[in-house]
């Protein structure tokens, strides 16, 4: 029987303390599990589980196009470290590649995940050594080399 999801997170957030990057991207097509296991670990390790869309929209409402590309950093970075927990759970993270806001998806989570062990839901897939969101035909589409940070796959075996 497969490892459930859920206990792969966790040995990977354990694994994560070592590295210079505390990344590990949990990796699958939307609806195939990610927020039941992120829910599943946030309920085992009591680490924050973000709503990232929910939370940035909350903040970025009043803002002008402009000014949300400029503060969606730093916007990030506090709805992060609200948490004096030294692990947090992002999900729902689809407002960051929003062609508009000119973010570097990954980036951004490289750079939270300095502090604290950061574990983010990604909307895509595996393809060989890379991590791709969305297709090459879509604006939104992002293609990053599998290193510098740790990945769970449903797909993948344990």
């Amino acid at each position: 029987m497969a490892e459930p999801l859920a206990d792969r997170v966790i040995k990977r957030i354990d694994q994560a303390a070592e590295l210079y990057h505390r990344l590990v991207m949990l990796v699958a097509p939307a609806g195939s599990g990610k927020t039941a296991a992120l829910q599943d670990v946030h309920e085992r390790t009591a680490a924050p589980l973000v709503n990232v869309n929910l939370e940035l929209s909350r903040r970025m409402l009043d803002l002008t196009e402009r000014q949300r590309a400029l503060q969606l950093p730093r916007l990030l970075a506090e709805i992060v470290g609200i948490s004096a927990a030294d692990v947090v759970l992002l999900d729902n993270v689809e407002v960051l590649f929003d062609v508009s806001l000119k973010q570097d998806p990954l980036r951004l989570l490289q750079g939270l995940s300095r502090n604290k062990t950061v574990v983010a839901a990604w909307s895509g897939s595996i393809d060989g050594e890379h991590m791709v969101y969305a297709t090459p035909d879509h604006p939104e589409y992002k293609r990053y080399p599998l290193r510098d940070f740790l990945v769970v796959n449903p797909e993948a075996v344990a």
